[in-house]
């Protein structure tokens, strides 16, 4: 059996490369508008965080996706991410 490669993807906050599923993408569309990309396959510029708290928060200090999405991220999107991992939803 041939063994299949695994896509690896940087988180923008921490600069370490990890396989595609154990990140969260964060996308630009073509419209303008900053989602959270659950599938990882919507089109537009994606953003790769880890999925931790620790790295959400520190993406929010920094304003990490206004910088790699290059478009203003409001901190709504930061505070989504935050709320659904304590919840547990990510």
């Amino acid at each position: 059996m041939k063994n299949r490669k695994v896509p690896l993807r940087k988180c923008v906050v921490t600069n370490e490369m990890k396989p595609k599923k154990e990140l969260i993408r964060i996308v630009r569309t073509p419209e303008g508008e900053v989602v959270i990309d659950f599938t990882g396959k919507k089109s537009g510029r994606g953003a790769y965080v880890s999925n931790n708290t620790e790295c959400f928060e520190e993406a929010k200090k920094k304003d990490v996706f206004s910088r790699h999405l290059n478009v203003k991220v409001s901190s709504e999107i930061y505070d989504q991410l935050i709320k659904d991992r304590t919840k547990g939803d990510l």
